[in-house]
């Protein structure tokens, strides 16, 4: 199976682990590692990634789902 994408919502729900780029890293395009605690887009699509709240209170978009393997 491939890799789940960060730009639909469908693919996203509290308690995955996630990579995001925090809005100050967007230039850089460093991502932060962590656990989706809540989903802040309302949009199903978001051409950026969907934007969440991570368990450690940092907010970003997603660029990758980490796999469960």
């Amino acid at each position: 199976m491939s890799s789940l994408s960060g730009t639909e919502r469908k693919n996203i729900a509290p308690g995955l682990a996630v990579s995001i780029v925090l809005k100050k890293d967007q230039r850089s395009g460093k991502l932060t590692q962590g656990i989706v605690k809540d989903i802040l887009t309302k949009a199903p699509v978001h051409t950026h990634g969907i934007k969440v709240r991570l368990e450690s209170g940092d907010i970003g978009r997603v660029k990758v789902i980490e796999s469960e393997d």
